[in-house]
Formats: C-alpha cells, sequence, structure tokens
C-alpha cells in the first residue's frame, strides 16, 4: 500500500508548504518543479545568506558573472541581475499555484537590501522598484519587522504590493505588525481601490528563539537551579501558539471584519527559521506541533525531507494554549523576558543578513575586477 505524502496531508489541514531556499540549477533542472507536483509545494523564501551560499559556492552561476562583470558598473547590479533573474524563474514556476489558489498562495519572496532595515523611506523606494522590475503578481517583496520596517510596511500594502514582514521574534511587534498591515488596507480603501489582490505574511523565526532562551537556561541548570532543564526547547512553540491566538483575535476584530467583505486576503502566519539547530531535537520539531489552518511553513530543504520520511501531520497549533501561558510564564520567573529576547535577536537577525549580503558583494567585485582588469 503506498503511503500519502506528509507533505500533501499538510496541505489538506490548511497549511502551505514553501521552500526556504533557491538556487538555479534546481530551477534549470527541473527538481523545483517536481517539488511542486510532488510535494504540494507552494512558494519560495529567499534571503541574502541563502543567495550567497547559493552564488558563491555553485558552478550554475559562472557564465553569468562572466557576462555580467563585463557589463555591470559595479557587484552590486551583478547580484540583482542574477537574484532578479532566478525569482523571476521561480515566479513563473509558481504561477499556476497562484493562479489556482486565486491569489492565496504561489509566492515567491525576495529581500531589500539589509542595509535598509532602518530606513524607512528607502526600503519602500527600494521595494517598489524591485517590485516593478519583476513585474509579477506572485512576488512578495520582503521588509524586516523593524520599528521603521512598520511605516513602509503600511505603505507597500497601500500601493497594492505584496509583503512579507520578516524578522519576527516577539508578539509585541507581531501585534503592531498586523496593525501596519491592516492600515495599509483601509488606506487602499480610502483611496477606492481594490484589496483582493494584495497578499501578505508576517515571518515569525522559531528555531533562534530556542538558541538563545537554551544558553541562558543552560546557564541557570549550570549555577544549580535544575528546574530549568525542564524548559529546554519550549520556548519556540509556546511563543509562535500564542502569535497563533493574536492572529485568530486579529479575525474577529472589527477592522477585519469590515475588510473582509472587500475582498481582503488574511496576513498569514509563517513559520521560519524551521531548521533545528540542537542535533538533540527532531529535525522536524518546528513543523509537527505548528500545523494549523492559514498558516505558511517554510522548510529549507533538509527539513523538507526528514518531513517527508517522518512526518505525522495532524493539527496541532492550537493544542496546550495553557501550557504555553505557563511556559512563557515560567521562562519570565526564571528572569527570562522573551520580549527582550525578541530585541536581541532582531538587532542580531538584522546584521546575520548583513554580513552574507556584504560578503557576496565583496566577492562578485573581486570576479568584476579579475575578469575585467582596469
Amino acid at each position: 500500500m503506498t503511503t500519502r505524502n506528509p507533505l500533501l496531508v499538510i496541505k489538506s489541514l490548511g497549511q502551505s508548504i514553501w521552500l526556504d531556499y533557491i538556487e538555479r540549477g534546481m530551477l534549470a533542472s527541473g527538481k523545483l518543479t517536481q517539488l511542486i507536483e510532488r510535494d504540494g509545494l507552494a512558494g519560495i523564501t529567499s534571503n541574502p545568506g541563502i543567495f550567497e551560499k547559493a552564488i558563491s559556492g555553485r558552478q550554475d552561476y559562472e557564465a553569468d558573472i562572466a557576462r555580467l562583470a563585463r557589463r555591470a558598473r559595479n557587484a552590486n547590479e551583478m547580484y540583482e541581475s542574477i537574484v532578479l533573474a532566478d525569482i523571476g524563474h521561480a515566479a513563473d514556476l509558481f504561477l499556476p499555484a497562484y493562479e489556482q489558489s486565486r491569489g492565496g498562495d504561489g509566492f515567491v519572496s525576495i529581500e531589500v537590501s539589509p542595509h535598509l532595515a532602518y530606513d524607512t523611506d528607502r526600503t519602500v523606494q527600494e521595494a517598489v522598484r524591485l517590485w516593478e522590475r519583476l513585474h509579477r503578481p506572485n512576488i512578495m517583496i520582503k521588509v524586516p519587522g523593524t520599528a521603521p520596517g512598520l511605516p513602509a510596511v503600511r505603505q507597500l500594502i497601500a500601493k497594492g504590493i505584496n509583503v512579507n514582514v520578516t524578522l519576527l521574534f516577539g508578539l509585541g511587534r507581531y501585534r503592531e505588525v498586523l496593525q501596519a498591515w491592516l492600515s495599509g488596507l483601509e488606506d487602499r480603501v480610502q483611496a477606492g481601490l481594490s484589496l483582493d489582490s494584495v497578499a501578505s505574511v508576517a515571518s515569525f523565526f522559531l528555531s533562534r528563539i530556542d538558541v538563545l532562551v537554551d544558553q541562558r537556561v543552560d546557564a541557570l541548570a549550570g549555577a544549580g537551579d535544575k528546574s530549568a532543564v525542564s524548559l529546554r526547547g519550549t520556548a519556540a512553540i509556546a511563543y509562535a501558539r500564542l502569535a497563533y491566538r493574536i492572529y485568530g483575535e486579529m479575525h474577529s476584530s472589527e477592522r477585519w471584519q469590515r475588510l473582509a467583505p472587500r475582498g481582503a486576503h488574511p496576513q498569514r502566519l509563517l513559520w521560519a527559521s524551521t531548521s533545528t539547530k540542537d542535533p538533540a531535537y527532531s529535525p522536524v520539531k518546528y513543523v509537527e506541533p505548528l500545523i494549523g489552518p492559514e498558516t505558511v511553513n517554510t522548510l529549507p530543504p533538509e527539513t523538507l525531507d526528514a518531513y517527508r520520511r517522518q512526518g505525522d501531520p495532524a493539527s496541532r497549533l492550537e493544542q496546550d494554549l495553557p501550557q504555553a501561558d505557563a511556559t512563557v510564564a515560567s521562562l519570565a520567573q526564571l528572569g527570562i523576558d522573551l520580549e527582550a529576547v525578541a530585541r536581541q535577536l532582531e538587532e542580531e537577525g538584522v546584521k546575520k543578513f548583513v554580513a552574507p549580503f556584504d560578503k557576496l558583494l565583496a566577492s562578485l567585485e573581486q570576479r568584476r575586477q579579475q575578469l575585467v582588469p582596469a
């Protein structure tokens, strides 16, 4: 008897599976098409780190780099040409999924320069420029959910640009993101514009929360507080479940009730950073407990493969909400404030995207100078 693909079962439970990875070889070889057909893959997320690994580590880009070195004025132009080609190709492959879901799925995300994380105006300008250059309805522009990113989110939604709000770690900031998104939709209504073509997700990062909290828990346990050990690996799942509760509260709000009849799509929660960093944890730790309707989980290839092999899908996201509250309270009693953790992780997250972005640009500039000496 053939066992049903667990990834397709997840899809039937209302959660979309996206891939947190992109590189040219998978586009050209047909591997991405195979994932779409076999696993029901419904989108892609990318970031500067993913592109740095892809472009620096593979031969697929050598011909492009050589060609662009002779045409481009600088490394940034080379980078953008390569990245936009891959993102556009992937978006074309996902266009049938976008059309079949009536604009609910099939999105491919591209991030604005991480150097703009604290610059509202330039974030908006770059997002508009990328949106216009790619010129596809199923593109999502990734905007960091920093304080300066919030007004950018509102402005972009008001302009009808799909937005993936990234680098979310805390419930307070997630509430602010919801407000910015709702305000953007309301701005469109006031301007007499339609809502049914605008989509957004809020990307809540998981494993990084546990990495930082576990370090603090282990330090407390090492100092003699053995009760702390039971809280290892519990923070991220608890916070994700509480974020989904906030999402549910938004759905019952008067603001949403006014927007939904006009064709507005909900801003789905997207679970990001879903590869486990601690080998003691299951490779599907950030998949199994967080399956629920109107959500997205973006998985790196190794996590996608692991779930296909060993997944046991069921709708579990709204289970154990009292335990999630208790976990947050227990951590607070130990002196671990998850909102303070979130602020630290946001700052670190911006830096973690800036570093590979700059590394890749430096590598491309070096290649450009080697290929076209002054």
